[in-house]
């Protein structure tokens, strides 16, 4: 049966990672957001801790946790600074996930112990200019050449492009096959012809930079292609399937930081002689935060409770992420009101949050593709 009974290493887990996001992450948040600056300090601190390889097996440098604690985690550092959690949620939930499950263990030693470690940073390459929330549509073509493959196209919208050192690539290798014919290779930063592009200039995440990756002529040995011949499209979906469980963890921790901060303002702001926490309409709002997020959370700590006891877990990540991802936007903007006029600049942090919240409803497949995947889901159980 599903339970909130955290054990005390989960409970250490959620307690470091709250203390590291005050003491570690806080100070520098609002001018790495406005500066669009990369935490590397940050990011390799974590790595120490091993928060890059939560899920890793100790055998391959990870701390072999169980996904309640990761995104126990991922909340606690959502809280203050979200875009940190990306790079985060994609090296847990998608790069280690996929050579922990599809890698030998000769790839596991050169790619994935390092990322385990939290020595190297690893990202995941799917979308395309024409294959978006329809990722059957890859343009990005591998040839065979005796022992090594030769990869030609173009990426976008690859989280953490320019600072990332190992590449999850999917690539048509066979046309005729469509999604059937799409494989996985893993690149390594520096190979020729592979060039990650100038980071966007996006609404909020700020701190992660997001590329596109041309590749032209990049030539890789055999040796880098991940799972088997036509299992790419496969490998990426069931990788998504987990990775929406970290995206939504990061949304409620979006909106607990939020509801926080309300809470906060709303005790020591004074309207017509007493605090605006007394007043009835901004209760309201409070509540109304309150319950919604508490809610999100059930839905993420289910889905990452079917997905550590081996359950299927598709229907219930699917409805966690559209449910948080839309309370995060909903929270974000309430909180910016509860501010009023102080919720509109950069100090108060809430007018980021909801800036960094509106992501989550598109990334790792959007909401309309989250309704589509959970109603797929029903007609299988009913």
């Amino acid at each position: 049966m599903f339970s909130l009974d955290y054990d005390e290493i989960q409970l250490q887990i959620k307690e470091t990672a709250r203390k590291f996001a005050e003491e570690e992450i806080l100070p520098g948040v609002i001018e790495r957001d406005k500066n669009a600056e990369f935490p590397r300090e940050i990011l390799t601190k974590l790595g120490e801790l091993g928060f890059l390889g939560m899920m890793v097996s100790p055998e391959w440098g990870g701390s072999g946790l169980d996904t309640v604690s990761y995104v126990l985690a991922i909340e606690e550092i959502a809280k203050v600074e979200p875009a940190v959690t990306i790079v985060l949620s994609v090296q847990n939930s998608l790069v280690n996930w996929i050579l922990t499950h599809y890698a030998s263990d000769g790839q596991k030693e050169k790619f994935l112990k390092p990322l385990a470690e939290g020595k190297a940073i690893g990202v995941f390459c799917l979308s395309e200019p024409e294959a978006g929330s329809d990722a059957t549509r890859q343009n990005t073509t591998a040839e065979k050449q005796g022992d090594s493959w030769v990869l030609n196209g173009m990426k976008n919208w690859v989280s953490t492009g320019k600072n990332a050192d190992f590449y999850l690539v999917f690539a048509q290798t066979n046309k005729a096959l469509r999604h059937k014919g799409i494989d996985c290779f893993i690149i390594e930063k520096g190979t020729p012809g592979f060039e990650p592009g100038k980071p966007e200039d996006k609404m909020g995440m700020r701190a992660s930079d997001t590329t596109t990756v041309s590749l032209e002529n990049v030539k890789i040995p055999d040796t880098q292609l991940i799972g088997g011949a036509g299992s790419g499209f496969n490998i990426a979906m069931e990788a998504l399937n987990g990775g929406r469980i970290g995206i939504a963890a990061q949304a409620v921790g979006i909106a607990q930081g939020a509801l926080e901060l309300s809470i906060k303002y709303a005790k020591e702001r004074q309207a017509f002689g007493k605090p605006i926490i007394e007043h009835q309409m901004i209760q309201q709002k409070l509540a109304q935060m309150s319950a919604k997020i508490d809610a999100a959370r059930l839905l993420v700590h289910k889905a990452a409770y079917l997905k550590d006891t081996g359950q299927n877990f598709v229907l219930a990540s699917a409805e966690a992420k559209l449910y948080a991802s839309a309370v995060a936007n909903e929270v974000t903007r309430e909180a910016l009101q509860v501010h009023g006029g102080y919720g509109y600049v950069r100090e108060y942090h809430v007018e980021r949050m909801m800036r960094d919240a509106k992501v989550t409803e598109i990334y790792e497949g959007t909401s309309e593709i989250q309704q589509i995947v959970i109603t797929r889901e029903l007609m299988k159980k009913y």
